[in-house]
C-alpha cells in the first residue's frame, strides 16, 4: 500500500545513503537518487535509467517520491501565485505557499505547520490555534511542487531563487522536521540553495535559535514588531518568556556562530500602535552598531482584526527615523493582495484544532477556519 512506502523526500542525503545500505545497496546509489529527484525533478523510479533495474524495481515496492496535493491555485495580476495544498494523506487540512516573481529574483514562501500556537495578536493563523507539524517531506515537497507547477525541467535555470519559511506556522516549533528540510534544500546534490537565499523566520524562540546555530546555516529573520518589552508582550506573546534582550543576544550569537552577515527584523506597521517617530528612534537604538536590517511591513487587515495599516506617509517617516539612527531599513512591497496572498493574508484550513496560547490550552470545536501568518519575503 502507498501509505506503507517511504517518501524519499523526507530523507537527507546521509539518511538516504544509510537507507540504501540497509536494503543491501551501495551508498553511491543514494547520491544518484538524490540527483534524479532534485536536479532532474524526476519522481518516476522507472525513468532513473542509470540505476540498476532490480534496484528500481525494489524502490517501486518500498518507496515513493510523493509531492503535496494541490487543492486550489490562484494567479494574481502581478504574477504572484498562491496554492492551497493538502497537508497529510486522508485529511482535509490545508496549508498554503506563495510564489512571488520580481525583477532579478523570485521567492517561494512555504509553510511549516498546520496552524500556529504563537498567538501573535495581529496574525489570524495564531488566533485560530494549532493542529500539527508538517513532515520534512511535506516541507521539501512544497518547493519541488512549485518548480513543477512553474514548468521547471531538468537542465533549466533555476526558477525559484529564494525560499522563505514564512508561511503558516512557527518553523522553530517544528525544529525536528524543519532542520532536515533545510539541509536538503542546501545540499549541493539536492536543491543547492545558497544559505543567503534560504530564510527562516521566527517569532523568537530563543533556545531554538541557539540550537539552530549548531545545526545549520541559513538567513535568519525575526518577527520583532515592537521596540520595547511592554508592547511586544502584547503583540508577540512569546516575548513574555523570551524578552527582547534575550532574543537579540540569541540573534547575535547565531550570526557569530554562522559567520552570517545580518539578521532581518520584521516590523509590521500598525496604525497608532507601533509606528511613532519615538518608537522608530527606540528601534534604531536597539539595533545600531549590530549586524541588523529592518523590514517594515505594511499591515494587511483580516476579518475581525482590531488593527489598521499605518498610513504611507507614517511608514515613510518611520523609515527615515530608523535610517537616520544608523540602521539599514526597507519597506516591504505588497504583492498578491488581489488573491489574498500578501503578507499576513495566507489562508489555510485547520481542522480538529487545539488552541494553545502561550501556556493556556483549550480544545476548540472542530471547524474549518481561515488562517493567516505574516510571511512573504521582500
Amino acid at each position: 500500500m502507498t501509505d506503507a512506502r517511504v517518501n524519499l523526500l523526507g530523507l537527507t542525503r546521509p539518511e538516504l545513503e544509510a537507507w540504501c545500505v540497509e536494503r543491501g545497496g551501495k551508498a553511491f546509489r543514494a547520491r544518484q537518487l538524490f540527483q534524479w529527484i532534485y536536479k532532474r525533478a524526476e519522481t518516476d523510479f522507472a525513468a532513473m535509467t542509470d540505476l540498476a533495474k532490480d534496484f528500481r524495481a525494489d524502490l517501486s515496492q518500498v518507496a515513493e517520491i510523493r509531492l503535496p496535493e494541490i487543492i486550489t491555485r490562484q494567479d494574481a495580476a502581478d504574477g504572484t501565485v498562491k496554492w492551497m495544498l493538502k497537508a497529510g494523506q486522508g485529511t482535509s487540512q490545508g496549508i498554503e505557499m506563495v510564489y512571488i516573481p520580481e525583477e532579478g529574483r523570485s521567492t517561494l514562501c512555504i509553510s511549516s505547520q498546520v496552524g500556529c500556537a504563537m498567538d501573535c495578536s495581529f496574525c489570524s493563523t495564531a488566533q485560530q490555534g494549532f493542529n500539527s507539524n508538517l513532515s520534512t517531506a511535506e516541507i521539501v515537497g512544497q518547493v519541488l511542487l512549485a518548480q513543477k507547477e512553474l514548468g521547471f525541467k531538468a537542465g533549466d535555470d533555476r526558477i525559484i531563487s529564494n525560499v522563505v519559511l514564512m508561511g503558516m506556522g512557527e518553523p522553530l516549533a517544528n525544529f525536528r522536521n524543519v532542520v532536515p528540510a533545510m539541509r536538503i534544500l542546501l545540499d549541493e546534490l539536492g536543491l543547492d540553495f545558497s544559505r543567503r537565499r534560504l530564510t527562516l523566520s521566527t517569532s523568537g524562540l530563543v533556545p531554538q535559535i541557539h540550537k539552530l546555530a549548531e545545526e545549520t546555516n541559513v538567513a535568519l529573520a525575526v518577527s520583532l514588531h515592537a521596540p520595547d518589552d511592554e508592547l511586544r508582550n502584547q503583540l508577540v506573546p512569546i516575548n513574555r518568556r523570551h524578552n527582547i534582550a534575550d532574543l537579540l543576544e540569541a540573534c547575535w550569537h547565531y550570526i557569530d556562530e554562522q559567520n552570517g552577515r545580518s539578521v532581518t527584523f520584521e516590523y509590521v506597521m500598525l496604525d497608532g500602535v507601533n509606528d511613532s517617530p519615538a518608537q522608530a528612534r527606540a528601534l534604531a537604538r536597539l539595533l545600531k552598531g549590530r549586524p541588523a536590517k529592518v523590514n517594515l511591513i505594511p499591515f494587511n487587515p483580516f476579518p475581525g482584526t482590531r488593527y489598521r495599516r499605518s498610513r504611507p506617509e507614517v511608514i515613510k517617516a518611520f523609515l527615515d527615523q530608523v535610517l537616520k539612527g544608523g540602521v539599514m531599513a526597507t519597506i516591504r512591497r505588497t504583492r498578491g493582495d488581489d488573491i489574498d496572498a500578501a503578507c499576513g493574508q495566507l489562508v489555510g484550513k485547520v481542522i480538529d484544532r487545539t488552541t494553545v496560547r502561550m501556556g493556556a490550552k483549550r480544545i476548540a470545536t472542530p471547524v474549518i477556519a481561515e488562517h493567516t501568518r505574516a510571511g512573504v519575503s521582500s
